[in-house]
Formats: structure tokens, sequence, C-alpha cells
């Protein structure tokens, strides 16, 4: 009887151990990677122009606080989602003289822990948003028209099967494809009615002339990594153990936020 009051009262050392730590972001580096391939001419930003303001891209990021890091640092598995990192930045275990010998392991859930980055390649012509045109059949000379977009329109991307925790691993998968491209990624960006670009297309005598506005976007592929996620007491010791570890390959459409891709077309 006496060890186990001794045992009931060691658990609760640990519970009462328990305590915030403030989490602080991280800073966003100031140097980031060019886009790794070229962007045609017919690709135009128009930030400036677009009557919607679009929220920042940038996705927030969380420092690991020194707790949260050792933790990281002696995990066989690589661990990336920040809502976790959020978590266990909120927590900690403070060491006691009167936890040796006591043990406890905690279940933190399953998580998305990690996406690593294996194909991103742009689509300049994800969706068509506007047609400007005119017909010039009976006109004398050039009539020149350029981009208005009539309407306000809604541009979203999505994964491309479905996966537990979507939201960490959108999260996970636009921040990778931003490093590689170095373009405003987002999973839902607007282009505002009346938006518009000043550069001039001509439509000759007897034809029409069509002007296309596309909204582009990033094809993101890679891997997905899955795991039950422990934290294990052991005296005055904690780690995080991972375990029932799988892997999935994942795609996803990502947006380019306020950029469009423009063609022109005249016909007969």
């Amino acid at each position: 009887m006496k060890r186990h009051h001794e045992i009931m009262f060691l658990l609760l050392t640990f519970v009462l151990a328990m305590g915030p730590i403030t989490a602080t972001a991280a800073k966003e580096p100031e140097l980031r990677k060019e886009a790794t391939f070229e962007i045609p001419s017919s690709v135009v930003n128009i930030g400036k122009e677009n009557t919607i303001s679009n929220p920042s891209s940038e996705l927030p990021r969380l420092a690991p606080s020194k707790f949260t890091k050792e933790l990281l640092e002696n995990s066989k598995v690589k661990i990336e989602n920040p809502n976790l990192i959020r978590i266990l930045n909120e927590s900690a275990v403070t060491k006691s003289p009167l936890s040796f010998g006591a043990r406890a392991t905690i279940f933190l859930g399953e998580w998305a822990l990690n996406y690593e980055s294996e194909e991103t390649d742009p689509n300049w012509k994800y969706q068509k948003i506007n047609t400007n045109f005119y017909d010039n059949r009976g006109g004398t000379g050039n009539y020149q028209i350029h981009y208005v977009q009539e309407s306000q329109k809604t541009i979203k991307g999505g994964l491309t099967s479905k996966v537990t925790h979507p939201e960490d691993v959108q999260k996970m998968m636009q921040e990778k494809a931003r490093e590689k491209v170095n373009l405003p990624l987002s999973f839902e960006t607007l282009i505002g009615a009346g938006t518009k670009h000043t550069h001039v297309y001509n439509i000759p005598p007897t034809r029409v002339g069509y002007l296309y506005a596309y909204a582009p976007a990033v094809s993101e592929k890679g891997k997905l990594t899955y795991g039950e996620v422990y934290l294990l007491l052991k005296g005055t010791k904690q780690k995080i153990v991972v375990k029932n570890v799988t892997t999935q390959e994942i795609g996803a459409w990502i947006p380019i936020q306020d950029h469009l891709s423009f063609s022109f077309e005249t016909r007969e």
C-alpha cells in the first residue's frame, strides 16, 4: 500500500509540473531562393491594380522553445508540423528530484509530421477568370483593348487526395513550395471586379479580338509522413517517441497570389 501511494504521489508531481511556455515567432529570412523556373513575359503581377486586397501569403513561423527543441532533436522522425510544435511550445516539464524513478507516457495523437517536396511545376493557365472581347470587323483601323476584370473571381487550390489533418498538410506543402519558387502562394486568392492592366493589344480591322486572363498556380507533389506521437517521461528525462510511421504520396494545386497570365488572339 505504501508503494502504491508513492507512485501516485510521483505521477501527481508530473501533472502539477506542467506549465505554459510563451511561443515566439521566428523572423522571416531576408534572403530567399530564386525561382527554379523562368516566368513568361505574359505573366504579370497585378497586386497594385487588384481592387481587392488579398491577405499576406506569408505563413507565421514558430521558433521552438528550448524544451521543444530538445525533444525535436532527439526524435528519430523529423517533425515539422507547426501546430504540433505550437502545442509542445505551450507545455513544459519541470525537473524535480521527487520524479526520480517515475515513468509516464502521454499520447499526443496521430499527426502529419513532415512533408518532403519532390516536384514543383507551374501551370500559368490554371484557371480562366476573364475574357475581354471586341468586334472590329467594321472598323477601318486598329482598335486597342486592354484587360479589365468584369466580375470578382475566387481562385481556389486544394489537395489532390483526401488526408487526415488537411489544414496542417496544406501549411507544410505551401511553405515548401514557396521556398522553391519564390512567389506568393495561397490556397485561395481573389481578383476584384474592375481590376485593370495598362498593356494595350491591337485588333486589326475586319477581325475580332479576344483577350483571355488566367490565374496561374503551382502543382506541388511530394511525400507526406504520419505517425503516432508520444511524450515519454522517465525520471528527469523527457523525449518524443513516434510509432506506427506511415508515408504516402500527396499532391496539391496552390494558386499564385495577385498574378495573371494573358493570352491574346484575333479571328476573322
